[in-house]
C-alpha cells in the first residue's frame, strides 16, 4: 500500500436533532466540512477530490446528489472532483477506500472524506421502517416487525444453534457501550439516565424488540456526520502539519449477497459464523503488516445490535470461535481490558447516523492513536482497528489506523 495519512478529522454532536434546530442537511454537510478543514488546518481550496458517504439521502429528507453538495455551499469547492458513494452502514467506509485508492494511484494528494446522514425527519418508527432499503426489498422486507433486528437477532440464533448463546453476555455488551458513552461528548446517549434494570428483562425499562433483543440491544435513529482529511506522504513532505498525525496501514473490504438467509445458510465448514466478515479483518491484518489481534490496543467495531458486536469478539480473533462471551465475562473489551472494544460508545451508546458511521469510526482511531480522544482515550493506544458493516454484513470494510 502507498501510505496515507489523516491529518484532520471532525465529528459532530450525535444527540442533536436538525429539523428541531431548523437545519437541513446542507447545514450538516457545511459544518462537517468546514470543521474538519479546520482541525486539518488546511483551506478548501488545498481540497483536490471529494468523497461523501450518504445512505439515504432520498428517502430521509428527498436530497440525492449529494457529491455535489459540498460545492453548492462552499465557493471554494467549486469544480474539485467530488462523488457520492452508498453501501448502507458501510457508505462511509466506501468513500474512504474510495479516496485512499485515488491517492494511492497518485490522481491526488489531499482528499476530503465526509459522512452525513440526517435521519429524524419523521417518527422514529416510519424513520427505522426507511432503512429496509438496505436489505433485498420485496424479499426480506415483508414482515410488520422491525427488519433489523430481527435481522440480527437470527444470527443470535444461528450462535444458539452452532455454540449455545447466553442473551446475558447481548445485553452485558449494551450496558458496556452505553457506559463507554456517558464520557463522549459526542454520544447521543450521554445524557440517558440507565439503572441495572436497563439492561435486563425489565418491560418498562428495557422493552422487547424482536427475539433476544431489547431496546439498549439496538442502536438508535441519530442526525450526524463525520470527517477526515487524506493525505499522501508527498503532501505530508511538503507541508508538515504541526499536529500529531495517524496513518491507515490496513484495510479489508468483503461485497456478498444481499439476503440474511443466503449468508446464513450457504455451503460454510470453517468455524466462523460470517467468513467473508472475518476475511475483511484479515485482509486488513496483512495489510498493516500484523499477525492477529494481539497487535491492536482498540476496536470500533460496528455493533447496530449487539449480535453484530458478539460476531465481532470472536472474528477478530479475541476468543476462539463461539467464545465470544469469555471476553465479556473477562472484563478484556472494557477501557481498561486487554483489548478495548467501542470505548467511544460505539453506535449503541455514540450514534448511528447511517453513512457517517464508517468515518466516524476512524475519526475514533485517529483520536485513540494521537492521544485526543478526550474522555475516553484508552492509555498508550498506538494501533486501532475498525469494523464495518452495510446491511445485514452484505458489505464488509475494516481499516487499521496507526499513530505516525
Amino acid at each position: 500500500m502507498a501510505p496515507v495519512s489523516i491529518i484532520g478529522t471532525y465529528q459532530s454532536d450525535f444527540a442533536r436533532t436538525l429539523k428541531r434546530e431548523g437545519m437541513e442537511i446542507a447545514d450538516l454537510v457545511r459544518e462537517v466540512a468546514e470543521q474538519t478543514l479546520a482541525n486539518a488546518n488546511v483551506d478548501a481550496a488545498q481540497i483536490e477530490t471529494i468523497h461523501v458517504g450518504n445512505a439515504f439521502g432520498q428517502l430521509y429528507t428527498g436530497q440525492g446528489h449529494l457529491g455535489a453538495m459540498p460545492a453548492t455551499i462552499i465557493p471554494e469547492l467549486w469544480g474539485v472532483p467530488a462523488m457520492r458513494h452508498e453501501a448502507a452502514c458501510a457508505s462511509g467506509s466506501l468513500a474512504v477506500l474510495s479516496a485512499s485508492a485515488e491517492i494511492e494511484a497518485g490522481r491526488y494528494d489531499c482528499a476530503l472524506v465526509l459522512g452525513v446522514e440526517q435521519e429524524k425527519t419523521m417518527p422514529g418508527s416510519q424513520a427505522a421502517q426507511t432503512q429496509e432499503a438496505a436489505a433485498w426489498v420485496g424479499h426480506e422486507t415483508d414482515s410488520d416487525e422491525p427488519i433489523w433486528a430481527c435481522m440480527f437477532d437470527q444470527v443470535a440464533s444461528e450462535y444458539d444453534k452452532r455454540f449455545g448463546i447466553d442473551e446475558v453476555h447481548l445485553h452485558a455488551i449494551g450496558k458496556l457501550n452505553l457506559e463507554n458513552a456517558r464520557t463522549n461528548p459526542n454520544a447521543q446517549t450521554r445524557d440517558w439516565k440507565l439503572s441495572p434494570d436497563s439492561f435486563g428483562l425489565n418491560d418498562e425499562l428495557n422493552p422487547q424488540v424482536a427475539g433476544r433483543l431489547r431496546r439498549n440491544d439496538c442502536c438508535q435513529i441519530t442526525d450526524g456526520g463525520a470527517g477526515v482529511v487524506l493525505v499522501s506522504d508527498r503532501w505530508l513532505d511538503k507541508h508538515r502539519p504541526q499536529q500529531p498525525t495517524a496513518r491507515i496501514t490496513g484495510w479489508g473490504h468483503q461485497t456478498v449477497g444481499l439476503p440474511m438467509e443466503q449468508k446464513l445458510t450457504r455451503k460454510n465448514d470453517g468455524p466462523y459464523v460470517m467468513p467473508h466478515v472475518r476475511k475483511a479483518i484479515t485482509d486488513a491484518f496483512a495489510r498493516a503488516g500484523i499477525a492477529d489481534v494481539t497487535a491492536l490496543d482498540a476496536i470500533e467495531t460496528h455493533d447496530c445490535m449487539t449480535p453484530s458486536e458478539y460476531m465481532a469478539i470472536d472474528h477478530f480473533g479475541i476468543t476462539a470461535p463461539g467464545e465470544s462471551f469469555k471476553a465479556i465475562e473477562s472484563g478484556a473489551l472494557e477501557r481498561g481490558g486487554v483489548i478495548p472494544m467501542n470505548p467511544s460508545g460505539g453506535l449503541i451508546g455514540g450514534g448511528h447516523p447511517v453513512g457517517a458511521t464508517g468515518i466516524r469510526m476512524l475519526v475514533d482511531a485517529t483520536a485513540q492513536v494521537t492521544e485526543r480522544a478526550d474522555g475516553y482515550q484508552v492509555d498508550g493506544a498506538e494501533r486501532v482497528a475498525t469494523l464495518n458493516i452495510g446491511g445485514s454484513t452484505a458489505t464488509t470494510v475494516s481499516f487499521v489506523v496507526e499513530r505516525s
